[in-house]
C-alpha cells in the first residue's frame, strides 16, 4: 500500500507539503499541489481521512461481499450473517462484486479507511497475495470460496472435495457409466476463473471415477454458473456423439437450466438423463421431477463466518482457522 512518503517521493516534494495539499492549506505552490495530485493518481493513494476521523472509535459495521446477490445463495448467507450481527447490535453493508476484480478492490478500502471494522469475504475475484495486505487494517473473515493460503484468516466452508465425491458415487451405483460434469466458474471482466473451490469439487468427482475404473471424456466437461449456462450445456450435450447419460452440475441454477431445456426437448429425467445440482436452494423441490442436489448449510455458514468475526473483534481467543461443515446428498427424483 503506498504511503504519503511515497507520494513525496514521487511528486519530489516533502511529506509536509503532501499533508498540506491533502487538508487543502493555503501556501503550496500551485505546481507542487499538480505533482502531489498526480503522484497520488499514479500510486492509487487514497487519503485515510475517514481513519483520522474515527480513531479510536468502532463503526459498529461489518461490510459482506458477495459475487452475485440474485444468486439465492448469496441472498440466504448474507441473512444468516444479518441475523447474528443484529444480535450484537451491529450492522451489514452488502457489497455486489458482480465478479468484478477491481470492484472487490474497491469494496476492500472500505476497511483500510475505517468505514467498516470488518469484513468478510463470500466470494473471491483477485488473488490472496493482491487481497492480504488488507489484513493489516482489520479483521477479514473468508466464508464459502477460499484461497489455497489464507495468512491465518478464518475460513468457513464446507469440503468440496468430499461433497463431489459422494454425489459421484451415488450416480455410479445407480448405474450411470456416461457421466459428464459442470464445473462452477467465477466470472470476471474478461475471463472464467476456475477457483480452489471449482478446482477441488473436480478432484472428487475424478477420484470417485478412477476408483470405478470409468472414464472421464473431455468433451463431457462444462464450465457454469447460471440457469442460461444450464441451457446451452444441454443443447451441447444433445450435439455429442457419445450422449451422457447424467450429469453433476456446480449450482441448482445449472441443473434447473438444463431440466428445462431438456423437457422442452422432449426428454424425461432421469429416464434419459440424471442430473444432479448443488446448494440446495430453495427451487430445488419445485422443479418437476425434484431435483437431487447437494445441500450446503447456508445458514450454519453464514451464522458461523459472522461469530468469527466478532469474535475477533472482541479480541477473543483465536476463532478456527479452518471450519468444514457437513453437506450431505439429498437424493431425489431427477436421479
Amino acid at each position: 500500500m503506498p504511503t504519503i512518503k511515497d507520494v513525496a517521493l514521487r511528486a519530489g516534494v516533502s511529506r509536509s507539503t503532501v499533508s498540506r495539499v491533502m487538508n487543502n492549506q493555503p501556501y503550496v505552490d500551485e505546481e507542487k499541489r499538480k505533482a502531489v495530485k498526480q503522484a497520488m493518481k499514479e500510486l492509487g493513494y487514497l487519503p485515510n481521512s475517514s481513519a483520522q476521523r474515527l480513531r479510536g472509535t468502532e463503526t459498529r459495521t461489518i461490510a459482506v461481499l458477495v459475487s452475485r446477490i440474485v444468486n439465492p445463495f448469496f441472498s440466504a448467507i448474507v441473512d444468516a450473517m444479518d441475523e447474528v450481527a443484529a444480535e450484537q447490535s451491529y450492522r451489514l453493508i452488502l457489497c455486489n462484486t458482480r465478479g468484478s476484480a477491481n470492484q472487490e478492490l474497491h469494496f476492500l478500502q472500505l476497511l483500510r479507511t475505517k468505514q467498516v471494522d470488518g469484513l468478510i469475504l463470500a466470494s473471491l475475484v483477485n488473488d490472496w497475495e493482491t487481497i492480504a495486505p488488507y489484513t493489516d487494517y482489520g479483521p477479514i473473515v473468508i466464508c464459502n470460496e477460499y484461497p489455497r493460503q489464507s495468512d491465518g484468516v478464518p475460513v468457513v466452508t464446507i469440503d468440496q472435495s468430499k461433497a463431489m465425491y459422494e454425489a459421484t458415487v451415488h450416480l455410479l451405483k445407480k448405474g450411470y457409466k456416461q457421466i459428464a460434469y459442470c464445473n462452477p466458474i467465477t466470472k470476471t471482466e474478461s475471463d472464467a476463473v476456475i477457483s480452489p473451490l471449482a478446482q477441488d469439487r473436480y478432484l472428487g468427482f475424478c477420484q470417485a471415477m478412477e476408483e470405478a475404473g470409468m472414464h472421464m471424456y473431455g468433451e463431457c466437461l462444462f464450465l457454469g454458473h447460471s440457469l442460461e449456462d444450464g441451457r446451452n450445456i444441454f443443447k451441447q450435450m444433445v450435439c455429442l456423439a457419445n450422449r451422457p447419460d447424467a450429469i453433476l452440475t456446480g449450482s441448482d441454477e445449472v441443473a434447473a437450466g438444463i431440466i428445462a431445456e431438456a423437457k422442452a426437448a422432449g426428454w424425461k429425467i432421469p429416464d434419459d438423463l440424471a442430473i444432479v445440482g448443488f446448494d440446495n436452494q430453495p427451487h430445488a423441490t419445485l422443479i418437476e421431477p425434484e431435483l437431487t442436489t447437494i445441500h450446503q448449510p447456508v445458514q450454519e455458514m453464514g451464522r458461523a463466518a459472522m461469530e468469527r468475526m466478532l469474535a475477533l473483534l472482541r479480541k477473543e481467543s483465536p476463532p478456527p482457522l479452518a471450519t468444514y461443515l457437513e453437506a450431505p446428498l439429498l437424493a431425489r427424483k431427477s436421479t
